[in-house]
């Protein structure tokens, strides 16, 4: 990736926070003041797209960079496949937590050199800002509660009083007999006795989430494909790896 390595590398804490700041500012464009050229970029015709940010307040959807190892940590990749899978607000979600991710690894790619107090420094620094899943969601920052004098002089954390409703207790359900539980995972491992998972080819069992793809209609345990059940609840039509990747190459 060519635009990777527009900039000297920054040596000081200061000189990591500008070039954090900098990077942040161009993904922060691309997801919120520029979103319509970035989602129209993101096209999942496309090969392995990644957003990058660069220290001038510049972003680009490009190609992963060809080097191994990369100059710099890697952003994300093929955020593109997954855009008309998801509802596009959470889409913009799903990067935006990626774009914060890679933010870090950048920063602290550059301060794995300091000492601990400049690590500290550099963190506490990068942590006064709102996050770009903050900015993208509209997530307002928790503030810190100001301090109040009490009588005696000494400052103190203002403390806020919790009520906590009485509800009146709900009538307990009556716990299912294990023999019940046995005899119902038996009977849904023996209809799925024949699917196994098309990632690590491990049998199908009850306790484990599952996923199916509905282009060549294998199914996937959720942790090979790192599709977690509440992402699953937001994907329309889901396409796996290897369907994925079929695509991008016609």
């Amino acid at each position: 990736m060519e635009g990777a390595s527009m900039s000297t590398n920054p040596r000081t804490v200061d000189e990591v926070f500008k070039d954090f700041k900098g990077r942040r500012l161009g993904m922060l464009k691309a997801l919120t003041a520029d979103v319509e050229e970035f989602y129209r970029q993101c096209d999942p015709e496309k090969e392995n797209l990644c957003l990058y940010g660069f220290p001038e307040e510049a972003w680009e959807v490009n190609l992963p960079a060809e080097e191994v190892p990369p100059e710099l940590p890697e952003p994300a990749l093929g955020i593109n496949f997954a855009r008309d899978g998801m509802q596009r607000k959470d889409w913009l979600s799903l990067v935006a937590v990626h774009s914060d991710a890679w933010l870090l690894a950048v920063a602290f790619y550059y301060g794995a050199r300091f000492d601990k107090n400049e690590r500290k420094r550099l963190f506490n620094m990068i942590n006064e800002l709102p996050t770009v899943f903050d900015v993208v969601t509209g997530k307002k920052p928790v503030k810190d509660k100001p301090a109040v004098n009490n009588s005696s002089g000494t400052k103190t954390k203002s403390a806020t009083k919790v009520e906590v409703a009485q509800a009146k207790p709900a009538k307990p359900v009556p716990p299912i007999q294990k023999d019940e539980e046995d005899a119902f995972d038996d009977e849904d491992e023996e209809e799925h006795g024949d699917t196994f998972c098309g990632s690590c080819g491990g049998p199908y069992t009850a306790d484990e989430f599952w996923i199916g793809c509905d282009i060549c209609e294998k199914w996937f345990h959720g942790k090979c494909v790192k599709i977690t059940p509440a992402r699953a609840e937001h994907i329309k039509q889901y396409k796996c790896p290897s369907c994925s990747n079929k695509r991008a190459r016609t």
